[in-house]
């Protein structure tokens, strides 16, 4: 079995349907253009269309089948709900870069040690995202 064959097998395993291969974040904005302009020079995001009349917009991400849809709503709220969390290499040049773009963080990158390094940041409209830097076999010297 090829190694796509396997993980296709393996991610759908026991589903109770058969999944598209393609997951959508959707989040609620208050400007669909100032999000769009956020998500592309903050998150390198690609905008792949976007419906005016509708008040959504749909962006790529760096992961592959992973997109951004951006809801416009006059008042977008907050109650609980999920965090995604991207895994990057680098999570000192990502908070650095996200900083320069005024995403605003909840406190310090933390440390769970020898596994991974985690930090919360914000979009301008309150959406909670995270970065994670997986830290397992890396190289001390390196953290």
């Amino acid at each position: 079995m090829t190694e796509q064959a396997t993980a296709e097998a393996t991610s759908t395993a026991g589903a109770p349907f058969e999944y598209a291969g393609n997951i959508v974040i959707s989040v609620n904005v208050s400007n669909l253009e100032q999000s769009l302009a956020w998500y592309r020079e903050a998150l390198g995001c690609e905008e792949i269309y976007k419906l005016a009349d509708y008040g959504w917009a749909e962006v790529a991400t760096g992961t592959p089948g992973v997109s951004i849809g951006l809801g416009q709503t006059e008042d977008p709220k907050f109650e609980g709900g999920t965090t995604p969390t991207f895994g990057v290499k680098d999570i000192v040049a990502a908070r650095a870069h996200l900083e320069s773009k005024s995403a605003r963080f909840d406190g310090d990158t933390y440390e769970i040690e020898g596994m991974v390094k985690l930090t919360t940041f914000y979009d301008p409209d309150g959406n909670p995202w995270m970065l994670a830097q997986s830290l397992e076999g890396a190289n001390p010297s390196e953290n």
